[in-house]
């Protein structure tokens, strides 16, 4: 919800490719609509692809939070970001294909950098989704012991 009301807000309050800095030159909000997938990469002609394995990957992770009652929580935590951001980034694909809708690509406008260096721009949903698989790696690579972090739930 976080990630769209962001969306929604840059979109009504910065023209396409106007950048604001917020923190100084290390953070600014640049609105640009990326077409591709992260880290702008170009999809040519796989959008509609891409679009239906992303509602498969978003609907195969639904199931498996629903479902599994085996996760413990920082596996479900993790899960969850990851679903969320995803849901997050799948709404900007689809609307890309509602008639007379304005949207070109997924809304990015988080950009940051030092000394003229820049990160890709990127959004809330990306964020989430980043968080989300780095708890679900450093869980499953240093907590062998599924023990050690209580199953809540």
């Amino acid at each position: 919800m976080l990630d769209q009301l962001s969306k929604i807000w840059i979109k009504n309050n910065f023209a396409l490719y106007e950048s604001r800095n917020i923190m100084g030159d290390f953070l600014r909000f640049s609105y640009v609509e990326n077409s591709g997938i992260a880290f702008g990469i170009r999809l040519g002609n796989l959008k509609v692809l891409v679009t239906i394995i992303s509602i498969a990957i978003a609907s195969y992770l639904a199931f498996l939070l629903y479902n599994s009652k085996k996760f413990v929580y920082i596996e479900k935590l993790a899960l969850s970001l990851i679903l969320g951001g995803a849901i997050g980034n799948l709404i900007d694909r689809i609307l890309i294909y509602i008639p007379n809708s304005t949207y070109a690509g997924v809304i990015d406008f988080i950009d940051i950098g030092i000394v003229g260096h820049r990160w890709y721009i990127f959004n809330i949903a990306d964020s989430a989704v980043t968080v989300g698989i780095i708890f679900y790696l450093l869980y499953s690579t240093f907590f062998e012991d599924k023990q050690i972090i209580s199953n809540v739930g």
